[in-house]
């Protein structure tokens, strides 16, 4: 017979739950870093908390501004890289995320703040775009998915998709048309079967609704309304220089011109409305989300593994950069480590990828110029060597599908690695070597781009503009060293930097990053045999992954910029959020400045110098 227990008294249960509570806070204070202390000491314990997970929550939202010009002046935490929400139906707010970050590198702090759900779009929030220019398409982002209103923001309408757009679909409690379940896999795929909420589906002939007070026939007489109502009606200053605009003594009509969406030189569906004194450039304005498929929601419904593939749809350029940032975040949360091998592997594989989209990036840039049998001649036809290597490696050309939680899927033969030491050693030097003789000299190349699209270093820090077009205007920040990640710290490598700021510098750091990638290809390849054969999984391999409860953001510096991912576990075997802090996206922010004051054959070569790709901007 099993012996009686004697219960606990109630106060002793609250005892030990206060006690337990103590030790965590403990444990979390002693983890804020000197510029969380920093933040607490200024404003108080009262308004600046240890967030659960990571980073401070301030607990008065209408102070956020405040807080935000502190870090700024004071932290000197001069960019936001990331920016996003967090919709926590349950608990009745939406948490809003920030990551600041130091431009000479080190981790980002993250801060965030909450707004309760009902008033997220009457009362609002302080919009940061006074102090950090590049919030300004992530705040009308997290407006037209959350719903979120930003007050003084200077242009607040939806970004990704159209006015005529009913809800906010990243909300947790907003369902489409037949809608299934809100994660996979689902019980029930047929509309009208067993399933519980089968009775809630929408039927086909009311799954259109519109927000309330729009009427779609107006709006077909006034497309894109507000837009070019708020466009400039004077003529601004710009240029490289500075310097106002020419007076020719021509009288000239202001026109409004849109370029694409259909139009090869937008890069993709991508539509420039330019407002023109002629040939000038006296306003621009994007309109984005042609491609939009909500990817993030997507993602939040799927099991942590199925969005492996999914992050190849992201920059389809570069599938292997885009894993590897993912993959290394669910590896933090799960607290696991690839092996060694596997890391080499990536390393290789994102280099290789590195070089590839440079290539295709520069053969891209000379098509914008009007060059239009060289690039294919010279330069895209060297990408096709990594793409076949792909194929062969992974099944795929650019939908790799490669890595794993803890390694990659499999191991490269010795015939594939001598391809590869051929291509790092041999091919690609003399395809650089040639490239550089074509342009760099050359007289139509250097008109057309010296001086053009000039953004000068404080003003890509504030735009949180990343990448190659950052370190051309002369900021050494690059995440394989700012942050290192995976092995990048055990190579020998140069972070290029120019100090142009034009289109022309932005060719010659990628020409400069090419050879840089050579050289960490080379150690990685002579490291790699030192690795065992085959050792490419940590732990078991699983289809089904429960990760533990937490949030990380993971981020990795790939051709465009710093990719990051935001993503917070309930525990369970989906994402609870699942967000993608895109450098296409974000550094399409200075597209204006770098253009204003330019001819409309200059917006072409500038959209063209900042290497986007429309699947990651649109997302």
């Amino acid at each position: 017979m099993a012996e009686a227990t004697t219960p606990v008294p109630p106060a002793a249960k609250t005892a030990a739950r206060a006690e337990k509570a103590e030790k965590k806070l403990v444990i979390t204070l002693a983890t804020m870093t000197p510029e969380m202390m920093s933040l607490q000491e200024h404003f108080g314990a009262d308004l600046i908390q240890p967030a659960p997970n990571e980073g401070v929550l301030i607990a008065d939202s209408a102070r956020l501004a405040d807080v935000a010009l502190f870090l700024h002046d004071e932290l000197h935490l001069e960019s936001i890289a990331n920016a996003t929400a967090t919709d926590y139906v349950k608990e009745g707010y939406i948490e809003l995320v920030y990551h600041a970050q130091h431009i000479t590198g080190g981790l980002p702090l993250c801060f965030k703040t909450r707004v309760p759900r009902g008033d997220a779009d009457t009362v609002g929030l302080p919009s940061l775009t006074p102090l950090y220019p590049g919030v300004e398409f992530q705040e009308r982002e997290i407006y037209d998915l959350y719903g979120v209103r930003f007050n003084g923001h200077p242009d607040l309408r939806r970004i990704l998709l159209w006015e005529g757009f009913n809800g906010y679909p990243m909300r947790k409690d907003w369902h489409e048309a037949y809608y299934e379940q809100d994660t996979k896999p689902y019980d029930s795929r047929w509309p009208g079967g067993t399933h519980r909420l089968a009775e809630e589906r929408v039927p086909w002939a009311d799954n259109v609704n519109y927000p309330p007070n729009f009427n779609p026939d107006e709006y077909k007489g006034i497309p894109d309304a507000g837009l070019y109502d708020t466009m400039r009606a004077e003529a601004p200053t710009g240029g490289p220089t500075d310097t106002p605009f020419l007076a020719t003594g021509i009288q000239t009509d202001e026109l409004i011109v849109n370029m694409g969406p259909q139009h090869p030189s937008t890069h993709g569906v991508l539509r420039m409305v330019v407002k023109l004194d002629g040939e000038t450039i006296t306003d621009l304005k994007l309109v984005l989300g042609y491609l939009h498929r909500n990817h993030e929601k997507i993602a939040e419904r799927n099991t942590w593994l199925h969005n492996i593939p999914f992050t190849d749809r992201l920059d389809y350029i570069t599938g292997m950069p885009n894993e590897m940032g993912y993959v290394q975040g669910v590896e933090k949360l799960m607290k696991i480590k690839p092996t060694e091998r596997a890391d080499y592997l990536r390393v290789i594989m994102c280099e290789l990828t590195r070089v590839a989209s440079h290539f295709w990036s520069i053969g891209f840039l000379l098509n914008d110029l009007g060059a239009f049998y060289t690039p294919a001649l010279y330069f895209i036809t060297e990408r096709e060597f990594v793409m076949d290597l792909f194929d062969e490696i992974t099944g795929s050309r650019m939908m790799n599908n490669y890595m794993r939680f803890g390694g990659v899927a499999r191991d490269v033969t010795p015939a594939q690695f001598e391809r590869i030491r051929y291509l790092v050693t041999d091919r690609f030097p003399k395809a650089i070597d040639e490239m550089e003789r074509l342009l760099s000299d050359n007289e139509i190349v250097r008109a057309r781009t010296i001086g053009v699209g000039y953004l000068s270093a404080d003003r890509c820090v504030a735009y949180s503009v990343t990448g190659p077009v950052l370190r051309a205007s002369g900021v050494p920040y690059d995440l394989r060293r700012s942050d290192p990640y995976s092995l990048y710290d055990r190579f020998d490598f140069d972070v290029p930097v120019l100090y142009g700021g034009d289109v022309y510098d932005r060719y010659r750091v990628r020409v400069l990053e090419m050879r840089q990638s050579l050289r960490i290809l080379e150690q990685a390849l002579a490291q790699i045999e030192q690795t065992k054969v085959g050792d490419i999984q940590a732990g078991k391999k699983a289809y089904v992954h429960r990760v533990p409860a937490g949030e990380v953001y993971s981020r990795v510096e790939t051709p465009k910029g710093e990719l990051g991912f935001y993503m917070v576990s309930d525990g369970g075997q989906n994402a609870y959020r699942y967000h993608v802090r895109s450098a296409s996206f974000i550094n399409l922010t200075a597209l204006k400045e770098m253009t204003v004051g330019m001819k409309v054959a200059d917006a072409v070569v500038i959209l063209g110098s900042l290497d986007i790709v429309l699947g990651e901007v649109d997302r």
